[in-house]
């Protein structure tokens, strides 16, 4: 019996339009109510660590047992109220115990029942990836995330045109995962 033949191009990628990089948007779980208006966003990259194994000619690499991945930094433009710019700012107050232990309180703590939540020090998160006619194509979840670092922001009085304030936000997590959404109808 011979081997059925395979066509070399059922490997191949069958849609060939490019990721367009202005198709996404992100929510916290810890803030649904505050959506950050997202204007750059980074799919954080992994290095896989290495290992030499000793030879008699040279050392060989090999694959490690180790992920490193990059942080999660968001650009989002500040709205009226400042509320997407409090929420990461006293989160992190609250995680650096900037005033006193009681900010770290406020984080924890669940103002329905005024009980204290331990997990509440991080949330989890979704980048949402779309295609180029705004349709979900894939869902980035962070688990476990936390901001550590959060820009300032730049007033200027001699500016002669109307600016949108932006701030940049850095988290790190646990670990993130991708999942692609199906678009067939």
């Amino acid at each position: 019996m011979a081997a059925p033949t395979r066509d070399p191009f059922d490997k191949q990628i069958q849609n060939r339009n490019y990721l367009s990089n202005v198709g996404f948007n992100f929510t916290l779980a810890r803030f649904p109510k505050v959506d950050f208006f997202s204007n750059t966003a980074n799919l954080p990259g992994l290095t896989l660590g290495t290992v030499n194994a000793p030879n008699y000619l040279k050392e060989l690499p090999l694959a490690g047992d180790r992920l490193v991945f990059e942080d999660f930094t968001l650009q989002f433009i500040v709205d009226e109220k400042l509320e997407n710019y409090l929420a990461v700012h006293n989160w992190m107050r609250g995680l650096g115990f900037a005033n006193s232990i009681a900010d770290f309180v406020n984080l924890i703590a669940d103002p329905n029942d005024d009980s204290i939540q331990m997990d509440q020090q991080y949330s989890d998160g979704t980048l949402v990836v779309l295609n180029n006619q705004f349709n979900s194509i894939a869902r980035v979840k962070f688990n476990g995330l936390f901001p550590y670092a959060l820009s300032g922001l730049q007033f200027d009085a001699t500016n002669q045109d109307y600016q949108t304030l932006t701030a940049t936000v850095t988290f790190k997590y646990t670990i993130y995962n991708i999942e692609t959404v199906s678009t067939t109808s």
